[in-house]
């Protein structure tokens, strides 16, 4: 059963409210319930399968921002401070790091790909109890609900070598960049604030980040549909899909809160990386203080 994400939907569901209104109403208590299920502790493999064409640049801004959320090299607040809110959840601390990756800048399946096409693809690597298959699929690779309901997806699969995770995430640079790479594109619907600068120089793969750092948390803390969510499992809020729209403290719908700003370039961010990355990643719910927990 695969999770569906979009970045907009908060928006889209409260562009209604003013931020004048909505500081009137006291905010409830946000929980996300554990179901009793199995989570992604420990060592965690994440295996990329490139499906398209990417720029060396554009996979090394990926391959960065994975290797960033355990590292302890980069200065507050950075990349792992925001990783270390999933070792609040129940079974300790999930490890990250980059495994195998495999390349198809071929368009095998074509440039029109459904579910049944990902789950192809992700099994390029081998499923496994302890690793995340994650695809990546290019700018003019459209797949079959991308923009209309999602951004990216994560699910599970069974293989002859065993039951395991994967991670779809698209580009959305010509195709929706309003919806899944925002707020670093307009937005298609609400409040139309100003975009803000991306900070590593790609609206389409900045807003890949945001979505696959969501699709990571969710990952770790719901692999199988019976960890921590809110509501039906078919359709539930997660660990980041419960704060959508959130980046820094301040926010409100239209308006990503607070962040820093690269005084050279104007780029905005909150998080930082290893080599000299910048990032902008969503809030997370903290099971301890049952809010969503932004980094500045």
């Amino acid at each position: 059963m695969a999770s569906n994400y979009s970045l907009a939907t908060l928006v889209f569901l409260l562009s209604f409210l003013t931020s004048s209104f909505a500081a009137l109403v006291q905010e409830q208590p946000l929980v996300l319930k554990y179901h009793n299920g199995i989570l992604l502790k420990g060592n965690i493999t994440v295996n990329l399968i490139w499906y398209g064409k990417f720029t060396p640049i554009q996979r090394s801004i990926i391959v960065d921002f994975i290797n960033s959320l355990n590292s302890e090299k980069a200065p507050l607040p950075s990349t792992s401070s925001w990783w270390k809110t999933t070792e609040k959840y129940r079974g300790g601390s999930s490890s990250l790091s980059v495994g195998h990756q495999v390349l198809h800048e071929e368009y095998t399946l074509g440039k029109v790909l459904k579910s049944y096409h990902l789950i192809a693809l992700a099994s390029k690597a081998l499923f496994a109890v302890n690793s995340i298959n994650v695809v990546l699929t290019a700018k003019d690779v459209a797949v079959y609900g991308f923009c209309m309901s999602k951004c990216g997806t994560h699910g599970s699969s069974k293989s002859g070598s065993g039951r395991g995770t994967y991670i779809w995430v698209g580009n959305s640079d010509l195709q929706c960049p309003g919806q899944c790479a925002w707020p670093f594109h307009q937005p298609i619907y609400g409040p139309q604030t100003p975009p803000l600068i991306a900070p590593n120089g790609d609206v389409g793969v900045d807003g890949m980040v945001i979505n696959l750092a969501t699709l990571l948390a969710n990952t770790v803390t719901n692999p199988f549909n019976s960890g921590y969510f809110q509501g039906p499992p078919t359709a539930p809020l997660e660990a980041v899909s419960a704060c959508t729209g959130k980046f820094g403290s301040g926010s409100y719908p239209g308006y990503p809160g607070r962040a820093l700003v690269d005084k050279v370039t104007g780029a905005s961010f909150n998080a930082y990386g290893v080599n000299g990355r910048k990032y902008m990643l969503p809030a997370m719910w903290d099971p301890q203080s049952s809010a969503c927990k932004t980094l500045v």
